[in-house]
């Protein structure tokens, strides 16, 4: 039997994103019978979004299947101020132009995986700076401003942790949270927004959105969060050894996007495919059954699904096809990376760190005395070996088994 009335708290609940809510049955009662708009924020900080933000998509993403209004907003306004939460320094801050810039690469992310269309459940993308910007700061102080106090502010744990580790915490992004609920205020008056959906870390920042709209319009909203994401081995999701998991293509290759989700632990993989992909939830109970060397069979399922639904269909079978010819083969695959030498050729440590497989020269030498380098699968054990190619010519270097990458000349 369904804990809830509406598809939207089932649906939820059941893929593993529910954390909290601010008023359950109430929200349960308002998706049973109406159309919601909920909507999920994002900074602009770079030209890409990565893995770590894909659960909050998600989140839009389940809104839609249940047959709710999403929106996107893009914090081109609060990006120039910078979110606190789970932060110990201050963002560097942007320029208009590469604000602009990072939401129109973002953009193509969000047209992948939600729908945008003039329906009733069709995704809206807006930019909060188009208000934050126009009003004044008279205005914002006395109209928002004096339903927040100091006493429950220094209580978030966006502020209170950055204080107990005597860290600066600047005026301007003290009033992050006031941006942010005024954000919630302004999309409920204008859109009929109901709904804020976030990280759990996010939860004082919506939680202010939510009392403000009650405070000043006498508005009834809600605020849901996921659980954050981490791996089984304690590592935060969206990050790897190597940097961000991007989910740009120009940012980061679909092979290496695929191989990321193909290596997750084999403890990972029922969580991630529940949070992930749309995978029916009988199979998905299958597939994290699989025990010993056919929990890869599975870990295989995530990466196609996920790097289908973030990349395309092409990428997934493209990046699938390059990881078999890779392990599989002993070839090279198309979508590796590749790195030309030069007539001159260069030496194998130097490739390795340029390549960034190693973060300098001396892990570079490591690695190989550790015999984890091969060159067209031959072990290389000097550092300083020239590797030099015929016009033409190609070869394969690896370290370990899970990073390959082409030379040219």
């Amino acid at each position: 039997m369904s804990e809830y009335k509406s598809e939207l708290l089932n649906l939820l609940a059941a893929r593993g994103h529910l954390h909290q809510v601010t008023d359950a049955g109430a929200l349960d009662a308002l998706a049973a019978r109406d159309v919601v708009t909920g909507y999920v924020g994002f900074d602009p900080t770079a030209a890409s979004l990565h893995i770590g933000n894909l659960a909050s998509i998600m989140l839009l993403r389940r809104l839609q299947q249940a047959g709710h209004r999403p929106i996107v907003v893009m914090g081109g306004g609060t990006a120039k101020v910078g979110d606190p939460s789970g932060r110990d320094d201050t963002r560097q801050m942007l320029t208009e132009e590469r604000l602009a810039s990072n939401i129109a690469s973002i953009r193509g992310s969000f047209e992948k995986i939600l729908r945008f269309d003039d329906s009733k459940s069709g995704a809206v993308l807006i930019n909060n700076d188009d208000w934050l910007s126009e009003i004044g700061y008279i205005d914002l102080l006395r109209d928002v401003g004096k339903h927040f106090t100091i006493n429950r502010m220094l209580t978030f744990d966006s502020v209170k942790l950055r204080l107990d580790r005597e860290q600066p915490l600047t005026f301007l992004e003290f009033n992050y949270m006031i941006m942010q609920a005024y954000d919630f205020l302004k999309l409920s008056r204008d859109y009929g927004c109901r709904l804020q959906l976030g990280g759990s870390d996010q939860w004082g920042n919506i939680i202010n959105g939510v009392e403000l709209g009650r405070r000043i319009d006498g508005k009834e909203l809600y605020g849901f969060t996921a659980p954050l994401i981490t791996r089984s081995d304690g590592a935060k999701m969206g990050k790897s050894v190597d940097g961000a998991i991007w989910l740009n293509e120009d940012m980061l290759s679909g092979y290496d996007f695929w191989q990321y989700w193909r290596n997750v632990d084999d403890r990972d993989v029922g969580h991630f495919l529940r949070i992930f992909t749309d995978l029916p939830m009988d199979e998905i109970a299958r597939l994290e059954a699989l025990q010993g060397s056919e929990i890869n069979s599975a870990k295989e399922v995530l990466a196609n699904e996920v790097t289908k639904m973030v990349r395309g269909e092409e990428a997934a079978i493209s990046a699938a096809a390059t990881a078999r010819d890779t392990f599989a083969g002993g070839g090279a695959g198309e979508d590796l990376p590749t790195l030309a030498i030069g007539k001159e050729g260069m030496r194998v440590g130097a490739i390795l760190t340029q390549l960034g497989f190693t973060d300098s020269n001396k892990e570079a030498k490591r690695k190989i005395s550790e015999g984890a380098v091969k060159l067209d699968d031959t072990a290389v054990t000097d550092p300083g070996t020239l590797v030099e190619l015929a016009a033409g010519a190609e070869a394969k270097l690896s370290l370990g088994k899970k990073k390959h990458a082409i030379l040219t000349r």
